[in-house]
């Protein structure tokens, strides 16, 4: 996480010119001289954390070589310690000189790589201390029968309480707690977009269309799964595995969902219109009924459902898809897996009643720890790129950094207490990780 912060800090203080502010080495001024102003201290800010982090590098290289780590962790440390000098070398050289683009490039790929070898070695680490090589499941899961019906919770006879638990029911259809987050998604979208297009109206219509079209897609795969979710534990309880809502009544919900959240969209612009049709249907059909019941890579591929409200907010301020749009959606298509695999986890005998091949039912818990890790690691890399939209600065910076090593703790307790607790623990920590760095991203883009 030092290493990350190295690199998200160094895309800063290229961003604000910080470091013209300090243009000599090691310091600045004649070469020894203390900076004279904020930018200044915040390039040999830098430099300063550079060699803290440093030292912290060289001992975890000692550690692993004192050690009978496998030859793999020794390698990418190697990586790290022998790159990490010449990144130092290479910032001198920026710092100094200004540099080229090329060489601020091999700058920041150095910087990438060396959080690479490390992230790669903290996970071949971690499985070799707390993995199982017996931890692979003997074959594809196979669909259970439907729970027995009087495990589920009872339908109320009295019309008041019926009455009640059924509007509580259509509001379920929509899963509501998707809502917030997606967007939040589209609304750090609209932020980094900005400009004459970011109105009131604009914001306040792509939001509703956003929440609306996340009840259609969320009623659809209630329809198209209700036999799946009379077979696990905790779906068993939905509105249609439970008859409360009639499958004719759920569809036509559906339905209206999608108009109206189709003609608010298209009240914006015709481009947005037509990214959350491919919202719906991506969701509701592609990931429903294609990827999640057929193949392992269902979460990853599926990451792209999340992913197209970056696309849906951008276009709605801006008519097109930009390359900021496409930024913030790579990173939320590489934070689904590292967000879902620790749900996963935690409900592994539910998937695999339902018959999903969802990853630690069908390569087992350990390959799935090691994945979190490396789709933790892609995260901060998509946030790390994210970071060269000039509107991001030191508030997104702290938080990234912050959250994203609250993140990895929880990820790391999880390799060791293996537990169903400490798998919703990584999942929720996950969810603080995105809501805050998305937050930040608002703040950035219409506060400050």
């Amino acid at each position: 996480m030092g290493v990350y912060l190295l690199l998200v800090v160094g895309v800063a203080t290229a961003l604000t010119d910080a470091a013209a502010a300090c243009t000599a080495w090691p310091a600045c001024g004649s070469g020894w001289s203390l900076p004279a102003t904020l930018d200044g201290w915040v390039a040999f800010g830098h430099r300063i954390v550079a060699v803290v982090v440093g030292f912290g590098v060289l001992a975890s290289a000692v550690a692993v070589v004192r050690t009978d780590a496998a030859r793999r962790v020794k390698l990418a440390v190697a990586v790290a310690i022998f790159a990490y000098p010449a990144q130092a070398g290479l910032g001198a050289v920026v710092a100094t000189t200004g540099g080229t683009d090329r060489i601020s490039a091999i700058h920041l790929l150095a910087g990438v790589t060396i959080f690479g070898g490390l992230l790669a070695a903290l996970t071949w680490w971690l499985e070799a201390e707390t993995g199982d090589p017996d931890d692979v499941p003997s074959g594809p899961p196979e669909p259970s029968e439907p729970l027995d019906p009087e495990s589920r919770p009872p339908v109320p006879t009295d019309p008041v309480e019926r009455t009640k638990a059924t509007l509580f029911a259509y509001f379920r259809l929509m899963k509501p707690r998707l809502m917030w987050l997606l967007c939040l998604v589209a609304a750090a979208a609209m932020a980094l977009a900005g400009g004459p297009g970011l109105t009131p109206y604009t914001v306040g219509a792509t939001l509703a269309g956003g929440a609306l079209a996340i009840g259609a897609s969320g009623t659809f795969n209630h329809i198209l799964e209700r036999d799946v979710d009379r077979r696990m534990a905790r779906t068993s309880d939905r509105p249609l595995a439970t008859d409360l809502v009639p499958l004719r009544n759920a569809v036509a919900f559906g339905l209206a969902l999608t108009t109206l959240s189709i003609a608010l969209f298209a009240t914006v612009n015709l481009l947005t219109a037509a990214l959350g049709v491919v919202a719906i249907l991506f969701y509701s059909v592609i990931y429903t009924l294609i990827l999640k019941p057929n193949t392992v890579q269902n979460t990853v591929l599926g990451g792209a459902a999340g992913a197209l409200p970056a696309l849906i907010g951008w276009a709605a301020v801006t008519g097109s898809i930009g390359v900021g749009g496409l930024l913030l959606a790579a990173f939320i298509f590489c934070w689904t897996p590292a967000h879902f695999y620790s749900l996963a986890l935690a409900y592994k005998d539910d998937y695999e009643r339902g018959g999903f091949p969802m990853l630690p039912v069908v390569y087992g818990e350990t390959a799935t720890r090691r994945h979190i890790l490396w789709y933790f690691g892609a995260t901060l890399i998509a946030g790390a790129a994210l970071a060269a939209a000039d509107v991001l600065g030191w508030i997104y910076v702290a938080v990234a950094v912050g959250f994203g090593a609250l993140f990895l703790w929880f990820v790391i307790r999880l390799h060791y207490e293996q537990t169903e607790a400490a798998a919703f623990r990584s999942f929720h920590a996950s969810n603080a990780y995105l809501g805050t760095v998305l937050l930040a991203i608002v703040v950035e883009g219409l506060v400050l």
